[in-house]
């Protein structure tokens, strides 16, 4: 039975930003599978390196953090040590003061896992959402997803 089709895996081509991680002896579990919560764990490097490339920064403003305030796993395929993944993100659509992420995961050219985030931009002192500034809405809307 095929996935739905907003499940369907996607190319790496439609994803702007990609980061490869290095899989460990470590991320595997008893049945020698890479652990499902290492999935998430790499997903946030690919968060990580989204936010912190040195070629386009999109740190947050003083005084302002972006936190995660959902995560979505679809497992597509088993993963194995040893080897690589690339981490692959685009901007799935940008709010007022939060954006969704669409992130995958490529073993060989096949996309094993699928992941859709929200993250909000959050004032540090109140601990509430806060706006998004302009320069930075515009950096996540050109990195968005093309349907």
């Amino acid at each position: 039975m095929s996935p739905p089709p907003d499940k369907a895996p996607m190319s790496l081509a439609d994803y702007p930003v990609r980061s490869t991680e290095k899989l460990r002896y470590a991320d595997t579990d008893r049945q020698g599978h890479v652990n499902n919560a290492v999935f998430a764990t790499l997903f946030e490097s690919g968060r990580v390196a989204f936010f912190y490339a040195p070629e386009r920064p999109l740190l947050p403003t003083a005084g302002a953090q972006v936190v995660i305030a959902n995560l979505n796993i679809d497992f597509i395929a088993e993963l194995n040590w040893p080897g690589e993944v690339i981490v692959a993100t685009a901007v799935e659509g940008v709010g007022r003061s939060s954006f969704r992420l669409a992130q995958a995961l490529f073993r060989d050219g096949d996309c094993v896992a699928r992941s859709r985030s929200v993250l909000v931009l959050m004032d540090e002192a109140t601990r509430t959402s806060t706006p998004l500034p302009e320069g930075l809405r515009a950096a996540l809307l050109a990195m968005r997803q093309q349907p």
